[in-house]
């Protein structure tokens, strides 16, 4: 059974994340994700793509860190390539523009997805964070590209505090393009998937891989050292008891 929902609306791919009840991501959502994004690509009578949820009130919470808890170092290693690695491999390639459609919680893992995307649309009530440190483990992957968005001591104090912050402050922050009303943020994004429809497409795809060399800056060579980094301490004692106090909904004892 597909923990994908993909759909072909008016040349707009929708894919929405299906994985009740928060979308954590496993092995099996991620390859499904990673499928939905490669048909997107080939398919040529697509001209954008939307990254949704299908689970009410959820965009994504990120990894399934019971997974990360029981699993072994090749095992979060096999996740964090998907994630990290194939991922940004998947849309730097993709051809054609792609929009976050945020409603409700994205979180962590929810947020590379997120940001993996050249838009996101957010709606009002939509809230987002990075709480791994609260786990003991790093947003690696975000060490690289927050930065260069919201500037380092932003950055830096969204990281390693893990508080969660509303549509606003993200879009004030530059995290995101644009906010609707509550509920909303599917309809905003197939919105602005038709403005950027009715673009030569010939010329859209030129324009954004143009746009993506540009602003690489060597981002897809540091996403393998940010796996690495997210491995090597999620093996750690402090991820462990992090985890363990994460899923045993306890307060961690460092």
């Amino acid at each position: 059974m597909s923990l994908i929902r993909y759909e072909v609306r008016e040349r707009v791919a929708e894919i929405g994340l299906d994985n009740p009840p928060v979308n954590a991501l496993t092995e099996a959502l991620l390859d499904d994700l990673l499928a939905a994004l490669e048909r997107a690509a080939r398919d040529p009578e697509v001209r954008a793509v939307i990254v949704g949820s299908r689970v009410p009130g959820r965009f994504c919470v990120g990894l399934d860190l019971a997974a990360v808890h029981q699993g072994t170092h090749p095992t979060v290693r096999a996740l964090l390539d998907r994630l990290y690695v194939r991922m940004t491999e998947l849309q730097f390639q993709m051809g054609k523009p792609t929009i976050a459609a945020v409603g409700g919680t994205a979180r962590g893992g929810g947020m590379t997805i997120a940001i993996s995307c050249d838009l996101i649309v957010a709606a009002s009530d939509a809230t987002f964070g990075y709480p791994e440190i609260d786990a003991g483990v790093l947003p690696s992957i975000h060490f690289t590209h927050l930065p260069r968005i919201v500037g380092k001591h932003r950055a830096f104090e969204l990281l390693f505090t893990g508080r969660a912050f509303d549509a606003h402050e993200a879009q004030s922050l530059g995290l995101v393009s644009r906010i609707t009303e509550p509920g909303q943020a599917l309809a905003g994004a197939r919105a602005l998937a038709q403005t950027l429809c009715g673009k030569s497409p010939e010329v859209v795809r030129l324009g954004r891989q143009a746009f993506m060399l540009a602003n690489d800056n060597g981002y897809r060579q540091a996403v393998a050292a940010a796996a690495d980094s997210f491995c090597s301490v999620a093996m750690s004692d402090s991820a462990r008891e992090g985890i363990a106090a994460f899923v045993e909904k306890r307060k961690p004892r460092w």
